[in-house]
């Protein structure tokens, strides 16, 4: 199950995902009627992921940071202080990021196990994703629905290199993408590959 903690945030924020359970929506629980490892994936700003954490789950197992722009990681201290909680994200020299998630690991949410794909252009640490068993992909800030697709305006955005990630994604995902989750705005649940493919067309405009 994946909820947006962010949903009524006042200011400017990601989403933040709540991934417990199976990803694809089913709910399925694991053999001990556990939810499997509670995960926030983002954790937003300007809002209070504290009480909305606890609103859903009575803790919390982990953080994993598609990047860390200011408006994915503005919570993290709250978060740190009420849970211990530990982040993963792929560049540990940054001070949200407790643990490195390289290109090619795995991670674990809910009761799934998520592939990484490094995806920088938008920002050079940005990571994708991608539970192959679902088809479900968290996108970070490079995709967004409607062929949409990441700022390349800001310090360390590159059009060139963010249409590389769009189109190496792209492959990776290959057919078993189901859903996208975006760190802005609604998922993608209705052909996500087309929408991948037409953000790559928009973005070499």
């Amino acid at each position: 199950m994946i909820t947006n903690l962010a949903t009524d945030a006042a200011g400017m924020t990601s989403n933040a995902f709540l991934v417990t359970g199976e990803p694809g929506g089913r709910a399925r629980e694991t053999a001990d009627g556990e939810t499997g490892r509670r995960v926030l994936v983002d954790c937003g700003a300007n809002y209070d992921a504290v009480a909305a954490v606890r609103e859903h789950v009575d803790d919390l197992d982990g953080v994993v940071l598609t990047h860390t722009h200011p408006d994915h990681v503005g919570t993290l201290p709250e978060l740190r202080e009420a849970f211990g909680v530990e982040t993963v994200g792929f560049d540990p020299s940054h001070d949200a990021v407790d643990a490195e998630l390289p290109d090619g690991d795995t991670v674990e949410a809910g009761t799934a196990t998520f592939e990484t794909l490094h995806t920088p252009g938008h920002k050079d640490d940005h990571l994708c994703l991608f539970d192959r068993d679902s088809g479900v992909l968290f996108a970070g800030d490079l995709v967004f629905a409607d062929g949409a697709f990441g700022r390349t305006d800001l310090p360390e955005g590159d059009r060139e290199t963010l249409i590389d990630s769009i189109q190496r994604l792209r492959e990776w995902v290959g057919d078993d993408l189901t859903a996208v989750y975006t760190g802005h705005g609604p998922p993608i649940e209705t052909e996500p590959g087309a929408s991948l493919e037409l953000s790559v067309r928009a973005a070499k405009l």
